[in-house]
């Protein structure tokens, strides 16, 4: 694959780790390891910091002076986003979007917006449904006005660029299952805005791994999510000269555990957390691992991952927590 060949600026600290759980095995009947990309480093962590490496070198190889993105209000990839901007001098840029439509004190001050002010973002927040893109390139257009060079990152950092640090986390998940002798049958991860997991079935697929991933997600239905996965995994792998690589049946979604909605918590997303932490003590967040340890534990007690191996992508997020301290210091 060759990844030497595209621009990137090194925020992570690589590898992350992989880790047996065997609490949580013994408590599922599954072999479960983890990966444990909530240790990637910028800004507590987080997946979004792998993607941000190719990104932000696109960036500095354009010109760039400012960061713009956008994501929800308690957005992890705004946090890393900015964190990676303060850190190589970029100015930042951000809308943050109402899709929940909690007003609670904690998720619109607390959590992942407090660590954004902390980084110096530029910020505004706009209603829940709004044009997001076009709201991107309205904040592009100012920055230009006033005689910046802006650097446009989709929500999630999720393109083709961004997609490239997924493509060496599946790498990287290879080379240490190999040096641990160890098969990896399935790896599970959180998926919605479709990057990390596209990066890695494009991974996988390039490098003829022939290895499963199951997204469970967090926001959009079935059809739509895999649709999504599809088209972003075959132009990353069309990035990286291969664009026949991924075939459609290697995209699979579960999109049972998302409940009521995006970045909404349910009974059973509480005890997925309370699970982990008080098996393996992993810290997961309520929006993303939380539902995909909810998909997780759910299909593990009906056997799907019978006689199976499975690798947990732990994409970060627990930042997120002190945003819903309201909805979940209750359940405890």
């Amino acid at each position: 694959m060759h990844l030497a060949r595209f621009p990137r600026v090194r925020l992570a600290h690589l590898p992350t780790p992989l880790e047996p759980l065997p609490r949580l095995s013994e408590a599922l009947g599954v072999e479960i390891w983890i990966k444990r990309d909530d240790c990637t480093g910028l800004a507590g962590g987080g997946n979004k910091t792998r993607k941000l490496e190719f990104l932000l070198g696109d960036a500095m190889e354009q010109g760039a002076d400012t960061l713009v993105t956008q994501g929800a209000v308690q957005s992890n990839h705004v946090r890393q986003t900015v964190a990676a901007a303060a850190a190589h001098g970029f100015a930042s840029e951000v809308i943050l979007e109402e899709r929940t439509g909690s007003q609670a004190i904690d998720y619109t001050r607390n959590g992942n917006v407090l660590m954004d002010r902390l980084f110096g973002a530029g910020m505004r927040t706009v209603p829940g449904g709004t044009d997001m893109n076009a709201e991107l390139e309205q904040t592009a257009a100012e920055v230009r006005a006033r005689g910046g060079k802006p650097y446009i990152i989709p929500g999630g950092g999720s393109n083709a660029i961004g997609a490239l640090g997924y493509v060496d986390c599946a790498r990287e998940i290879v080379v240490q299952a190999d040096e641990l002798d160890m098969q990896v049958d399935r790896i599970v991860t959180a998926t919605g805005s479709a990057g990390t997991h596209a990066g890695l079935v494009a991974g996988l697929a390039v490098m003829g791994a022939d290895v499963p991933v199951l997204g469970v997600g967090v926001r959009a239905p079935k059809a739509k999510q895999e649709e999504n996965v599809l088209k972003l995994a075959r132009e990353t792998a069309a990035l990286l000269g291969r664009p026949d690589a991924v075939k459609a049946d290697m995209v699979v979604a579960d999109c049972d555990y998302v409940g009521e909605g995006y970045g909404l918590v349910d009974e059973a997303v509480i005890e997925a957390l309370k699970l982990a932490a008080r098996t393996d003590a992993i810290v997961l967040d309520p929006v993303y691992t939380g539902k995909a340890m909810k998909g997780l534990i759910a299909l593990a007690r009906a056997g799907r991952f019978e006689n199976e191996t499975v690798v947990f992508l732990h994409t970060g997020g627990a930042q997120g927590l002190f945003g819903y301290q309201g909805e979940i210091e209750g359940a405890l």
